[in-house]
């Protein structure tokens, strides 16, 4: 049975985090920008610099879901935020490889280590 796509977002030190659950498809589309929008324009008084996107709940990921996280990719860029993904499965790791994706993201075992990079230690 197929399970639609959810996405919740929350800002964390120095990033938002969009945690995605079940199937990231072409039904994704409009849940995956509603939940971007969120990320960036929320209630944050600080711009987001970075954006998280979080695979960890992530069951599927098909052709048309890669080429939406390269639209918001393009997005981020155009807007100047950065964007990193954690919480791929290997399998899926592989495929942002296979696909060059992993060239335009950086990639992170899960979120700590995603949010630790990121907040970094104190200069």
């Amino acid at each position: 049975m197929a399970s639609m796509c959810e996405a919740t977002t929350r800002i964390v030190p120095g990033a938002a985090v969009i945690e995605l659950s079940g199937e990231v498809d072409g039904s994704a589309a409009t849940v995956l920008t509603t939940a971007y929008e969120r990320a960036v324009n929320g209630d944050s008084l600080a711009p987001v610099g970075t954006v998280v996107l979080d695979f960890a709940a992530v069951d599927y990921i098909n052709s048309t879901g890669i080429a939406l996280i390269v639209s918001v990719l393009a997005r981020a860029r155009a807007e100047g935020r950065k964007v990193v993904a954690c919480g791929l499965s290997p399998h899926y790791r592989e495929i942002f490889d296979i696909t060059r994706l992993s060239d335009f993201i950086e990639l992170f075992p899960d979120l700590d280590h995603a949010v630790s990079q990121l907040t970094g230690p104190a200069a």
